[in-house]
């Protein structure tokens, strides 16, 4: 295994375009979306988790003495994710076969509860940070962090900066005898020893110690708008459950289930948007988002375009529309086979939930 993991960082740009090709090649088996076969969606399944574990062994590196135990403690929640989201369109597949088109909704309810429960973890144990790709990418910028170069050069700033202008004469005074003193030290030192502290400084780099607030001190120290953005963030966790509890009660063709989902996705986008309103209006600067969120959010609102392809939406009007547009492209030479193709991948991706789930 060590021998695979050391070839895998060796070569982790051919694995990365390796692990892509088979990917899109997964798309072109033959019968990828009939009901009957399930070794296609075993093969990408396959294909996935493998992709997976080498992301995670190319993560997990030992390229530098700067990664933390805040980052290795997030890498088993985001492989959790990442092999849940493998494994759940063949557990979709498998339940169809075993248990019927109906009957299928309760591994998918179970799928999506795991899947809530290790977000709330990830949310919780990031110290209630905006989850990135679904908390399967680390959220690690903050605004109100220092670099460790900015932090060493504000304990080493000049006694002299500090309210005392260079020409006063109290200023040159304890420059001076700072001067003193750090000449005093570095005669008094030993050689031997000051070359094991500047090595041990280089090796070593002082890490920063980072505690996680619970979520009262979170919420007493954010005020009202730390409490819209946990509720905000814990509507975008839990809709994709709510979705398939209704479906698996009311079924694909019920309109209840659709505009329930459209709704919790519209009320906690719009919550974290006035956040966002806020911040940029400079009306509240004590509680910030940084940019890799605010993309967060673009990527959340460009998801509502899976509400197209979901029933009962897709077949009353996007599948008709779809047909339509085949048929006055269909007789163009080239153009018409890729339309023909790509529409024909459209409607088989949208008989799996998975697919279309944007969890």
């Amino acid at each position: 295994m060590e021998a695979y993991k050391r070839w895998v960082r060796r070569n982790r740009d051919y694995v990365r375009q390796l692990s892509s090709l088979a990917s899109g090649m997964t798309w072109l088996l033959p019968e990828r979306f009939a009901a009957s076969e399930i070794g296609p969606e075993a093969v990408s399944s396959i294909l996935g988790m493998v992709t997976t574990v080498n992301e995670h062994i190319i993560d997990t590196a030992p390229t530098s003495a700067h990664t933390s135990s805040a980052e290795t403690s997030f890498l088993p929640l985001s492989l959790c994710l990442t092999l849940l989201r493998d494994l759940e369109t063949l557990i979709e597949v498998v339940a169809e076969q075993l248990y019927g088109e109906d009957k299928k909704w309760n591994l998918i309810a179970l799928t999506e509860a795991a899947k809530v429960c290790v977000r709330l973890a990830v949310f919780r144990g990031k110290g209630y940070k905006m989850l990135l790709q679904g908390g399967e990418t680390e959220n690690l910028e903050d605004s109100d962090d220092l670099s460790p170069q900015e932090s060493m050069g504000q304990l080493r700033k000049p006694i002299q900066n500090q309210g005392l202008g260079p020409n006063h004469l109290q200023g040159r005074a304890m420059s001076a005898l700072s001067s003193f003193g750090q000449n005093a030290r570095t005669v008094s030192e030993p050689t031997w020893l000051r070359r094991v502290q500047q090595q041990q400084a280089i090796l070593e780099p002082p890490a920063k110690v980072i505690r996680n607030p619970s979520l009262s001190t979170f919420l007493s120290e954010k005020g009202i708008r730390g409490g819209l953005f946990v509720t905000g963030e814990a509507m975008f966790v839990l809709r994709p459950l709510i979705y398939v509890l209704l479906v698996r009660k009311y079924g694909t063709r019920s309109w209840f289930p659709w505009f329930i989902s459209l709704s919790v996705d519209l009320i906690g986008n719009s919550i974290l948007s006035v956040i966002t309103t806020s911040q940029d209006s400079g009306k509240d600067q004590h509680f910030q988002f940084s940019k890799s969120e605010k993309d967060e959010l673009k990527r959340r609102k460009l998801l509502w375009v899976l509400y197209l392809m979901r029933d009962p939406f897709f077949s009353k009007y996007t599948r008709r529309r779809l047909e339509s547009t085949q048929k006055i492209v269909e007789p163009v030479p080239v153009v018409g086979f890729f339309a023909e193709k790509l529409i024909e991948l459209l409607i088989g991706a949208q008989t799996r939930y998975t697919y279309m789930s944007g969890s």
